[in-house]
Order: structure tokens, then sequence, then C-alpha cells
């Protein structure tokens, strides 16, 4: 199924409508879908009750019988997730087009929408080297509307610099403050600005521990990233969380640095495998179906 990218949405639509358009593509190109629980279908009418929200009446039925009926939906909000999204100033590469951070932001915001269109609760975390954003866990068109503008304003800012991640800490507090059993949805390159493997591991385990399921997706540009892919000339590399700046010709140092970046995320997705987290190797320059296909590959495991 071929993905859909950035550059397939109109980039002068809202947030919202960003997000809609990903989804219903999404949808679309699920000719048969084998994920259970995808549309929210209704098993029964029953009388409306003064009082009731007037959101689930179904108004062919009463263009039909005079009569106000509330469909009765098989599956009322029966998830909460929390959506955290690594904000420090590694994801706002490329420089030029911030297309780390642009990718986290739109997967978000259409994991949103369609968290809320399935009737289930969704929060949203945006962090650095400290949670700067946490909202409630919610099911409410008014609170999707306060996500979006939260995500929104992010999109367009430009980043702080030297801005640090301290991933291990904040999925602790995340585990802490997340009370009831939820789906923890991970955005972050996991370039963890100082902390060692070892403590993300941890913090990874803690929200198992504490009942969450969890997906990881680890957003990177496999080319230059990943693969290290760069002309053989000589480059200012500059490091965007601390500022450091180191003149090179990448030919010297690409297969050492390929070799320690995939052993380090070799033991990442280990870990995950060992803790039953999804780990998802996203990259900013493919579509946004495997987000969505992966999030819906998870929400039918926890029926």
């Amino acid at each position: 199924m071929a993905g859909i990218k950035i550059e397939d949405i109109r980039l002068t639509a809202s947030l919202e409508m960003l997000a809609k358009q990903l989804v219903e593509g999404f949808i679309t190109g699920l000719h048969k879908s084998p994920y259970h629980g995808f549309s929210v279908e209704f098993a029964e009418h029953r009388l409306y009750n003064e009082g009731q929200s007037t959101r689930h009446i179904d108004w062919k039925v009463f263009a039909r019988t005079d009569r106000l009926y509330t469909k009765q939906y098989e599956e009322e909000t029966n998830l909460r997730c929390v959506i955290a999204l690594d904000c420090s100033s590694s994801m706002y590469y490329p420089k030029d087009t911030l297309q780390k951070i642009r990718f986290s932001i739109y997967s978000a915001a259409a994991l949103a929408y369609l968290l809320n269109k399935q009737r289930d609760a969704v929060g949203l975390c945006l962090f650095s080297d400290t949670i700067e954003e946490m909202t409630p866990i919610r099911s409410t068109p008014t609170h999707l509307d306060k996500l979006f503008t939260l995500l929104d304003r992010r999109l367009r800012d430009a980043g702080a610099a030297n801005k640090s991640t301290r991933v291990a800490e904040v999925l602790h507090e995340i585990a802490e403050k997340t009370h009831k059993r939820s789906l923890v949805i991970l955005f972050s390159d996991m370039f963890e600005g100082g902390e060692n493997e070892e403590d993300i591991f941890k913090a990874l385990q803690h929200l198992k521990h504490n009942k969450h399921e969890v997906v990881l997706f680890h957003v990177t540009d496999h080319n230059t990233e990943l693969d290290f892919q760069f002309e053989e000339k000589p480059y200012e590399f500059i490091d965007l969380e601390s500022g450091e700046k180191l003149m090179l010709n990448p030919y010297e140092v690409k297969d050492e640095f390929v070799k320690q970046l995939k052993e380090y995320h070799h033991k990442l997705k280990m870990k995950c495998n060992q803790l039953k987290i999804d780990f998802i190797s996203a990259n900013i320059q493919e579509g946004y179906n495997e987000v969505l296909q992966a999030y819906m590959i998870k929400r039918s495991k926890m029926r």
C-alpha cells in the first residue's frame, strides 16, 4: 500500500484537515481491512431520553418515524492513549525543512484524529529535557481541538537552540502521572542527550511495570542519520542539542559511525522486543501509512 507523503498533502490546510486527509487516505487504501474495530458499528437504537446528549441521535430514523432514537454503539471509549512527542533540538533536523518534527507532528495529529473518530480518549505530552505540555486524556471534540492547537503551535515554532533530550526522565514521569492503563505512543529520534541506554531501558520497563502498552516510533532520516550518506567532501557538522561543531569528511568516519549507531539501535529494538514494546523504525522520507497501520495492529491486540 503506497504511503502518503508530506508533498502529497495541501500544506496550506489546517492541521485538522491534514490529519483528516491522512486518515481518510489510509482508510481508502485499506481495500479490505484486517483490523477489527476500525469503523465503529452501532448495535441497536434506543429511545432518546430528555437530558441525554443529542450527539448520537439518528436523524434518518427520526425522519422516517418522527421519533428520536439514539445509536447504541458496540464500542464506547475503551482505549486511553498518551501521544508523547520529542521536541528537543535534534528533532528539528534537517534545519531547512524541519522534517523530523514535521513528520512527528503530522503523525501525532493523524493518530489523535483517528482515536477521536473511534471514540477513544487521547492526551498529548510534548517534551525535551522536561515535560513542556501534558494534557488530560479525553475523548471530546473540544479536547481534540486543543490538541490540534498545541501541535500547530509546535509546527510553526522553529525550535529552541541547544535543547537536549531526557527521554528516560520523561518516560518515568509519564508512567507516574498516567494512573490508568493506557497506550503510550512515543515519537523520538532517541538521541538521549547524556542519558545512557540502560536508563532508557529502565524507563521503558517502568511503563510496562505500570501495565501500560507502548509503541515507539524511532523517527530518523534513514539516508543521512542511519546510513550516513553524504557526498565525499568536507562538511561542517553541528550537534543541534549541544551546539558543538566538527569539520570532517564523512567518508573517513562513515563505517565506524554506522556500526556504532546500528549497535545501539539493535540493542534498543531487542530490549523493546523483550518488554513486548512495538518498535517501528520510522523513516521521514516515507509515508504515514506505516504509522497508522502500526497503531491499528497494536489496538487490535489490546481488545
